[in-house]
């Protein structure tokens, strides 16, 4: 591994003064970004009680006349679009935490992040198909990297916080300390450091154990029971793998065509996300279901609850409602429409598996769980970070061989088709980029570094 030729000051050994800072800073960050979670999901539900007598998007939309369904989307994208043109100077995203913590570019602006979740949470409340996550992770990791300037951390001690505020954002989302640390790891960082991921682990104790205290622990999708009837079953659920890895190409392919559609037909803010917001009414118009991040009809689709036609048509008009949200401009998350799309695949999987062998398709809820895993391992290159997750999310233990086998096969397949990772892809499109190799991060095409930086686009 190469380090810098001349040494950052921002890098130098911690002092005691900067350890007992830095733990400090720990303990806010993480008690921060769970806070923080809490009051957007709560807040949410407030809106919905107070306005429809309902406790979720879905009910919400649904209750709405079918004009109403179709303009609310549109009037939300026209204010965050509004937000977005009037009060945020600058891009960041999720991409701008990965450059933070990976290459130490802490650039993060707590104020822009700040109106890019109010923007978020108008668009999200008015039922635009985007997740809840994305503002969460950003929060989480703008916080930590404001605390360390406001307490004059070095920069490595800095780029731990942000590791760490984005682990406890994604834990305050999903209520998933394993799955948290290990989307910092395998997706943020890359590798695996000991200064970042001690604090990770930390900041996510603290933000799961206030989000349980506040929100319920317990796993969000329900408790589920799975059997292996046979060893030889393994074989459908590696297939599904390959499925799922074809699948979230054909998505991450969908998201990426809307985006040169942005690109080549230049719309401003706000109408573009007002544009954006009336394309997901008018699909509302027809599928109330698609409202929201995907949460309540998932919950549903593993409880077997639809018929398997309208799981096809929620699956299709979702991914069109999520690509018109992300092309709109508006900052959210695809993690958990993504879950959405892998639990019907996996429904459909079951059920064609039991129609040409009904031995093979024992629980079509297990199917859903695994699909859910493997298409985001297909779509972000995470496998371990998918199947833990999945398991943290149905407290299944018996699934867990399933899952690794799954996810293995979809991330694999996935990078075997050349497609790219979500969180590359937007790395790419901000011209930055790096190869993870058993040397270390080797590093392309990066962006112009902030005064006083030494970071080399070498190895790291």
């Amino acid at each position: 591994m190469n380090s810098p030729a001349t040494a950052d000051p921002r890098d130098t050994p911690s002092s005691s003064s900067d350890r007992t800072r830095f733990a400090l800073a720990l303990v806010l960050v993480a008690l921060g970004a769970a806070a923080f979670g809490i009051a957007f999901r709560l807040s949410l539900v407030a809106v919905y009680r107070q306005l429809a007598g309902v406790d979720n998007v879905v009910r919400a939309v649904a209750a709405l006349p079918g004009w109403a369904r179709l303009l609310v989307p549109a009037a939300g994208g026209l204010i965050a679009g509004l937000i977005a043109r009037c009060c945020i100077v600058r891009s960041q995203g999720v991409s701008n935490v990965m450059e933070a913590v990976a290459l130490g570019n802490v650039r993060l602006s707590l104020g822009t992040t700040g109106w890019r979740v109010a923007g978020s949470w108008i668009a999200i409340g008015a039922g635009m198909s985007l997740g809840r996550e994305g503002p969460l992770i950003e929060f989480g990791g703008t916080l930590g990297a404001a605390l360390g300037r406001v307490t004059a951390l070095p920069r490595n001690r800095t780029r731990a916080l942000v590791a760490a505020g984005t682990a406890a954002g994604f834990a305050a989302a999903y209520n998933t300390p394993f799955a948290a640390v290990l989307f910092v790891l395998e997706t943020i960082i890359g590798i695996v450091a000991m200064d970042a991921l001690l604090p990770t682990m930390a900041a996510t104790v603290i933000a799961v154990t206030l989000t349980r205290a506040v929100a319920g622990g317990g796993p969000i999708y329900g408790q589920r029971t799975f059997e292996l009837v046979s060893p030889f079953e393994l074989l459908p659920y590696a297939l599904l793998g390959v499925l799922a890895a074809v699948g979230a190409a054909a998505f991450k392919g969908l998201l990426a065509a809307s985006q040169r559609f942005v690109e080549a037909h230049p719309i401003p803010q706000p109408m573009r996300a007002a544009a954006g917001g009336l394309i997901v009414g008018a699909i509302l118009f027809f599928v109330p279901l698609v409202a929201g991040n995907g949460y309540e009809p998932l919950n549903a689709v593993l409880d077997q609850e639809y018929p398997l036609l309208l799981v096809a048509v929620l699956m299709l008009a979702k991914a069109l409602a999520t690509s018109g949200s992300v092309a709109s401009g508006v900052a959210g998350g695809v993690f958990t429409p993504v879950l959405l799309l892998g639990g019907g695949l996996g429904t459909l999987f079951a059920a064609a598996l039991g129609f040409v062998s009904a031995p093979f398709a024992p629980s079509p809820g297990s199917y859903a769980l695994v699909g859910m895993a493997a298409m985001t391992a297909g779509a972000i290159h995470a496998p371990l970070t998918a199947a833990v997750m999945i398991f943290e999310l149905s407290g299944d233990y018996p699934i867990v061989l399933p899952l690794l086998l799954a996810t293995i096969v979809a991330t694999a397949v996935s990078r075997w088709l050349g497609s790219e990772s979500l969180y590359a892809a937007e790395l790419r499109r901000r011209g930055l980029g790096w190869e993870l190799t058993l040397d270390g991060r080797i590093v392309a095409d990066a962006a112009p570094e902030p005064p006083g930086s030494t970071q080399q686009p070498t190895r790291s």
